[in-house]
């Protein structure tokens, strides 16, 4: 069992109403039987093995932040607020670069910079978006803020290695953003007594929240250069080998699948639900095998689970915010619905968060 000592009687729920959603798709879409040639097999290796039809592939000037900023105006559009909102957070796998963070360069490429808005960015890799939207739930109930932007944004394909098919064929390139906002009721209410439940109105809500990390995984997925740990006196082949994307996909698994059932019936129990009760369910859509396992932990009709990986690939932390969104367009999120949202990221680092729509 997890070490874990929480009250979520005490947080929960937390109301939250997704106001808007956007994604941003590139402009180039690159067909798995392209990579057969580069593996050096023949064509339809690449589908058959992982699973994965295509995949967006940004170009140069598709930067993270291009990308973020398509996605977020796309959200702010349907969702009407212009700029009136109270923060942006970012929450990418891979930051554009290390100074200033994603989330300054987007509200600058969104024409905010004289907003003022505040701007920061959360990161744990693949799991980047669910705990951004963690945090901004709790600054909503905190009363510090009662609309937020929150982005994620990612380009794969700059640090693949396409000499390793295990790792390079099923990540893809994409952004996602959504609007979301307090109740008003909610946002402007004084707080209950800390030993005092909140009361729960039955509206749009998060009702649990749970994170993981095993330490001992960190060496399974790894981008070693970008930051301080491979500098420029260690020469340019150091620099090269560092910007390649490194990972253990088999290990992740293992480490993540003997965690994750537990991670997950804790959530939903700690929701006030049973499996049997979740209508949709948003997984990170890390690998045909890892929606399988999803599939197989929820049990009975495996249809609930949102699966895009065909056609998107792997997108890091945009995965998750992807799937979101295409739940949302498929009218798979109905009023009063209950949605898990669940992933796996590098660390290792396991998430899952229990919405009611």
């Amino acid at each position: 069992m997890f070490n874990i000592v929480r009250n979520d009687s005490v947080t929960y729920p937390i109301g939250l109403t997704l106001a808007g959603a956007g994604t941003y798709a590139p402009r180039l879409r690159r067909p798995s039987s392209e990579l057969d040639s580069v593996y050096g097999q023949a064509e339809g290796w690449t589908q058959a093995k992982f699973g994965i039809a295509e995949r967006g592939v940004a170009a140069r000037d598709e930067t993270t932040s291009f990308m973020a900023a398509r996605a977020c105006r796309a959200a702010l559009d349907e969702a009407g607020w212009g700029d009136d909102f109270d923060v942006i957070v970012g929450g990418c796998g891979v930051m554009e670069q290390p100074i200033p963070g994603t989330s300054v360069l987007v509200q600058n490429a969104l024409g905010l910079h004289k907003s003022g808005i505040p701007c920061f960015d959360v990161n744990m890799t693949c799991l980047s978006f669910l705990s951004a939207l963690d945090l901004v739930s709790l600054g909503f109930k905190a009363g510090r803020w009662r609309r937020a932007l929150i982005f994620s944004s990612d380009i794969a394909s700059a640090g693949l290695d396409f000499g390793e098919p295990d790792m390079s064929a099923i990540f893809g390139d994409g952004a996602a953003a959504v609007c979301v906002e307090a109740p008003m009721d909610e946002a402007t209410m004084d707080e209950a007594p800390m030993d005092e439940a909140p009361m729960d109105k039955g509206g749009p809500a998060i009702l649990a929240c749970r994170f993981v990390t095993l330490s001992s995984g960190k060496d399974l997925a790894h981008l070693r250069s970008g930051g301080t740990r491979i500098r420029i006196e260690d020469g340019i082949a150091a620099l090269q080998a560092g910007a390649h994307f490194h990972m253990d996909a088999f290990g992740i698994f293992k480490a993540a699948g003997r965690r994750l059932p537990e991670l997950i019936k804790q959530t939903v129990d700690s929701a006030g639900l049973t499996l049997d009760q979740i209508d949709t369910v948003i997984g990170h859509q890390a690998s045909k095998p890892g929606l399988e396992y999803v599939r197989h932990i929820i049990g009975t009709r495996p249809e609930r689970v949102v699966d895009i990986f065909s056609h998107t690939g792997n997108q890091i932390a945009a995965s998750l915010p992807t799937a979101l969104c295409a739940a949302r367009a498929e009218g798979r999120l109905a009023p009063g619905s209950h949605a898990l949202l669940v992933g796996t990221s590098a660390g290792v680092s396991m998430g899952a968060m229990v919405m009611r729509c």
